[in-house]
């Protein structure tokens, strides 16, 4: 059977989705449970049926059928999906009548849509004569495949791509040619160096004749060339290493893996965390020897913290890695899996891992992530409570840093043993080497909102919130052509919070109608405002906005933030709350429990969440 709804459409018989004609990732049993649902719109679905339908007599728990409706919804919106409090799930979207037989949009032999009446289709079966309908479907696909002839068919249009002098590199060794699915742009009057310090600024300015910018690093050790390459993109950034003989073999890697549409779509588009995953798990499916996409894939389980399976794919990526004699992949998989055990606090095993990764990242001389490494090992030192370690971990990832001339990673090492001296109460050291910090920021002439950091962390070290105000203005100061920096978003969050506590709504309300633009972090600002200033009324359709983007971006603090507050609403207001609730108890960690202990408490909601 095909369902069609808004512009999705699904194959509930090879469960197939489609969004306006093109295949959409999702998992087997989402597939199975969307079928299920789609089937049985006119009732509602327990969790047993659900269960029993879907895993088929597997022991899952309960979790596991919320955990696939969270997708699902994820996917189509949280209204596609009602939850009826002790009964299930019923779907609440509109739905044409199912159809059997050829996909809708007749496709030719290479998958290109061919015109029909889907709408003419749907008026035959309706009115009684279904088989002539499914008969002419049929003969529209034979005279497609007689006589179309696919080479007169327009190919997809190739991802277009601007680059930057590679840096290291020989200009006429590692100038770029097109291919039929890549169309390459030198421009050469901006370096990547300036691109990636001044990218919050340059991007903007250039993103609409140059969507796409890849800038990269070369280096030739002992016989072989390695490149380092980034690529930003409206959604984000897609960065990857390689490595061969010559280069000509490493351009070849690069167009093979630049080609795979996951890249342009993720770029392209934001999508939800859980989205993200499904692609890149498809993605891996049929490029499983391409170890970038292995490594995208591990970074996916972790942002949505399933530790286990990020595990198996990064053991998976150091296999891979030693069989093709891979130093730079099996060093990064070393290092996803120091990541892995920190986060399940095994710090022993963790800085094991590190120094595995360290000694094979040494290698290739690869000197940014073995800065990132010790970077890593600095809280692991930090949870030993051993200061003198984190510091000598950070400095020498500044230095690496350094040699390498990233200045972002050094800066970023300075910065964070600053705020690691805080911790650690050596005020001597938080003030040093953020000064030393500043100086490097004149040093290399970076664009004012780098020095941002500098009052942004002086209002992290002020103890009270008034003490903190002036410091926090000063980085909207510094930020003024960067509103979307992160220092810009998190102070503008810490002072319009601190002016509504201080019932001083109209500097509050100053704030948030300063940025313009629609993200989470902007509509969480409004959410606030609503909540302290304005009526309920008001405030449910900005949360459910604020919620939404959230999803979208994969900010699980506000999500949450947004899922306590609509907890808290009224029955009369018509919020599901049961669906928040099971957000929370899904997504919460105990950092974020313990902050929110009181609410939490008042509303049932003190069961243990994920770690």
């Amino acid at each position: 059977m095909r369902y069609q709804f808004d512009d999705f459409e699904f194959d509930s018989t090879d469960l197939i989705l489609h969004r306006a004609g093109e295949a959409l990732a999702i998992r087997h049993n989402e597939a199975k449970l969307l079928a299920l649902l789609l089937e049985n719109t006119h009732r509602v679905l327990s969790k047993e049926e659900i269960l029993n339908e879907v895993w088929q007599g597997k022991v899952v728990s309960d979790q596991a059928v919320f955990q696939n409706i969270s997708h699902l919804r994820a996917l189509f919106g949280n209204d596609a999906i009602k939850t009826y409090a002790k009964r299930g799930y019923q779907w609440q979207r509109p739905v044409n009548d199912p159809v059997t037989g050829p996909k809708s949009d007749l496709s030719d032999v290479q998958g290109k849509p061919v015109v029909t009446s889907v709408a003419a289709a749907t008026w035959m079966h309706r009115s009684g004569i279904k088989w002539l309908g499914i008969s002419l479907c049929c003969l529209l696909v034979l005279v497609a495949v007689v006589f179309t002839n696919p080479s007169d068919e327009p190919e997809q249009a190739p991802f277009t791509l601007t680059y930057l002098p590679f840096e290291g590199a020989e200009l006429e060794k590692w100038q770029l040619r097109d291919t039929v699915r890549l169309d390459f742009t030198a421009l050469s009057t901006l370096s990547a160096a300036h691109f990636r310090t001044s990218q919050e600024l340059v991007y903007p300015e250039v993103a609409a004749q140059h969507p796409f910018i890849l800038t990269a690093s070369v280096r030739y050790v002992d016989a072989l060339w390695y490149l380092t390459f980034w690529l930003k993109g409206p959604a984000g950034q897609w960065q990857g290493v390689l490595h061969g003989e010559t280069p000509e073999a490493v351009q070849q890697q690069l167009y093979h893996h630049l080609a795979q549409p996951v890249v342009r779509s993720l770029l392209q588009n934001p999508h939800s965390p859980d989205l993200k995953l499904a692609m890149l798990t498809q993605a891996h499916q049929a490029a499983p020897q391409d170890l970038i996409l292995l490594g995208a894939l591990v970074n996916a389980y972790l942002d949505v913290r399933e530790l286990e399976k990020a595990m198996v794919m990064a053991e998976k990526l150091a296999v891979l890695a030693k069989a093709q004699t891979n130093s730079q992949q099996l060093g990064r998989a070393l290092a996803y899996q120091g990541e892995i055990l920190s986060r399940k606090n095994l710090v022993d095993l963790s800085l094991v891992r590190l120094d595995a990764a360290l000694e094979a990242l040494a290698t290739s001389q690869d000197l940014r992530a073995q800065a990132d490494v010790w970077h890593s090992r600095s809280w692991l030192h930090h949870l030993q409570r051993d200061y003198e370690q984190v510091k000598a971990s950070l400095l020498h990832s500044a230095q690496l840093a350094q040699q390498s001339q990233d200045i972002a990673r050094e800066l970023d090492a300075l910065t964070y043993l600053s705020i690691m001296a805080s911790k650690n109460q050596q005020d001597n050291d938080k003030y040093l080497y953020l000064r030393q910090a500043e100086d490097k920021m004149r040093h290399y002439a970076l664009p004012i909102y780098h020095f941002a950091k500098v009052p942004f962390h002086y209002a992290i070290f002020a103890d009270k919130p008034a003490d903190k105000e002036p410091h926090y203005r000063r980085v909207l100061e510094y930020t003024a052509l960067t509103p979307n920096h992160w220092v810009a978003q998190s102070s503008r969050k810490s002072l319009v919070r601190y002016y509504l506590s201080e019932a001083r709504y109209d500097e509050a309300k100053s704030l948030i109608d300063s940025v313009s633009q629609d993200n989470a972090e902007n509509a969480y600002l409004a959410v606030m405002y609503a909540a302290a200033a304005q009526t309920q009324a008001e405030l449910l359709p900005l949360a459910l906005r604020a919620f939404e983007l959230a999803q979208l971006s994969g900010d699980r603090r506000i999500g949450l933030d947004v899922a306590l507050l609509l907890c808290q609403m009224p029955v009369e207001s018509g919020v599901n709350s049961d669906f928040y609730a099971h957000y929370i108890s899904e997504h919460a960690t105990p950092d974020w429990r313990t902050q929110n202990e009181a609410q939490l408490l008042a509303l049932n909601l003190t069961s243990v969440g994920v770690e």
